[in-house]
């Protein structure tokens, strides 16, 4: 492997289970007496965990997707298999000023014990006509609410509150160019290509297609237009995301291929060349042995400093890819490489494509994939078989821990590290807070909290604390699984998580 295919730290950091159809034991757990036509049964009483502090159950199926506003993270919005999606406000009624909250005289007068209420739904996304699995606010400001479903349809409400606090939206318009719609993901707009990248997403299809739209409600002839489209892929398109600058989107499918695609034009301007007999500036295929998993890729995700790409898929295997490094604007200090030379466009980009790692510590298919923010240098992977890896990127993705009982045998379908730190780094010298703090959701209907760092809570394999509250994965009478959860999302600092369950709830959790 060449010199250009090493990266440097800096890039790298970039319940209750029910079964209705088993026989009653007698054993003391419940005694029966019969007296002629009479029969007396003493009765189990049931407690159920529930650590959450506010609920939503608007919903009348499975919550499939959740999605959390830029700006108000409080703000959330969840699609669902009724077809319909709901904005809603996370902060539990009795922790917020602006509700109600129970009189002082409670404690001394309390009222008898009631149901706690639903969170209200701030707005309902309908229109859909089947599933909704993908939903998204726009970046920067979360002017624009998105939902996509299974019937193709890419659905547009607007923020009309005066200060886009969230609290009032509008429909906006529909578009649809696919059958089916995988999922959805809001480009990346940092400061200063607002312009440019506000108010775009891009979709995958399952027809393999790759499709990028901008939204601008005061268009009234298109509000929704199409900026690209792209057909590389030859079977269903299963992950999206983009890079953190927003320039780049890389998209993975069931055959197994991989691309990276130019969706501004960035990459063309520094130079950087088209992958062969491809509209894209990387493609992987099985074709190319190194990189070929039999079954297919099923995620990605993108370093923080976006130099690298991990796609996940069958049986565990997963590929460390490198991506063009554009060019810095100009007048800003060029990056250096080991030699101390300055790194032209030229040999930044001829790391793409590379392929950097090839892993396999997991059984089963990668679900999830996620970068830690810098200083830690980690990828963490979560597997169908129940377990989560940790590879340091640092030093050539050497698993630093394997948590091979995660989820207790279900699936994990959900790992992500906090981005921003709720702490300064001279505070916690081995990393801020946002840096070594995954969460992590499964099958089993519990959200549970790890502390990636080495050699911390050995015992537990670093598990800090789990929530419960959720229905865990249960078998219904026609032989089908059901239950866990389906995706979360958490504030900056970490406090509140709040989830999307198979059960139809939404439940917010708080330190």
């Amino acid at each position: 492997m060449s010199q250009e295919a090493f990266i440097e730290a800096d890039e790298a950091a970039e319940v209750f289970n029910r079964d209705e159809d088993h026989p009653m034991d007698s054993d003391g757990e419940q005694e029966q007496e019969q007296d002629g036509d009479q029969m007396m049964f003493e009765e189990q009483e049931i407690t159920l965990q529930n650590d959450s502090s506010a609920h939503f159950d608007a919903h009348t199926d499975s919550v499939f997707c959740i999605a959390q506003h830029p700006v108000h993270n409080h703000i959330v919005l969840t699609g669902s298999g009724d077809d319909t999606a709901y904005i809603l406000d996370s902060t539990p009624l009795n922790n917020d000023s602006s509700r109600p909250v129970l009189p002082a005289s409670y404690e001394s007068n309390p009222q008898p014990k009631q149901e706690r209420a639903s969170l209200p739904p701030l707005a309902k996304l309908d229109g859909h006509t089947d599933t909704v699995n993908g939903v998204v606010f726009t970046e920067p400001r979360g002017e624009y609410a998105v939902s996509a479903g299974l019937d193709g349809r890419l659905r547009v409400w607007r923020d009309t509150s005066a200060q886009l606090n969230g609290t009032a939206w509008a429909f906006v318009a529909e578009a649809q160019e696919v059958e089916e719609i995988n999922w959805v993901a809001a480009c990346p707009c940092p400061p200063g290509q607002e312009q440019g990248q506000s108010n775009v997403v891009a979709i995958g299809a399952n027809d393999g297609s790759a499709w990028v739209f901008r939204i601008d409600h005061t268009d009234t002839e298109q509000p929704i237009s199409i900026i690209q489209s792209f057909f590389q892929h030859t079977a269903s398109c299963t992950a999206g995301a983009w890079t953190p600058d927003g320039k780049l989107l890389a998209t993975v499918s069931e055959d197994a291929s991989f691309y990276v695609y130019d969706v501004f034009g960035a990459a063309a301007a520094a130079g950087v060349a088209l992958s062969a007999g491809t509209s894209a500036v990387v493609g992987l295929t099985a074709d190319d042995q190194r990189f070929a998993v039999e079954g297919g890729l099923y995620s990605v995700a993108i370093s923080p400093g976006g130099a690298i790409a991990a796609v996940g898929g069958a049986e565990g295997h997963i590929r460390v890819v490198g991506l063009p490094r554009l060019a810095a604007p100009a007048g800003s200090a060029k990056s250096k490489g080991k030699g101390g030379a300055s790194t032209t466009t030229t040999t930044t980009a001829s790391a793409a494509g590379t392929i950097l790692a090839s892993l396999q510590a997991q059984s089963d298919g990668i679900e999830t994939l996620s970068f830690s923010a810098p200083p830690l240098t980690l990828l963490a992977s979560g597997s169908v078989d129940g377990s989560i890896a940790l590879f340091d990127a640092a030093h050539r993705f050497a698993v630093r821990r394997h948590i091979r009982e995660a989820h207790e045998g279900a699936a994990v379908v959900k790992v992500e590290f906090l981005q921003a730190p709720s702490a300064p780094a001279s505070v916690t010298p081995a990393g801020a807070p946002g840096s070594w703090l995954l969460t992590s959701v499964g099958l089993d209907g519990v959200v549970r909290r790890w502390d990636a760092r080495g050699g911390t809570a050995a015992a537990a394999q670093g598990l800090l604390k789990e929530w419960r509250g959720h229905v865990g994965l249960t078998e219904t009478e026609e032989g089908e699984q059901s239950g866990g959860i389906m995706g979360f999302v958490q504030a900056r600092n970490g406090k509140r998580v709040v989830t999307a369950g198979d059960d139809g709830v939404v439940l917010v959790f708080e330190e």
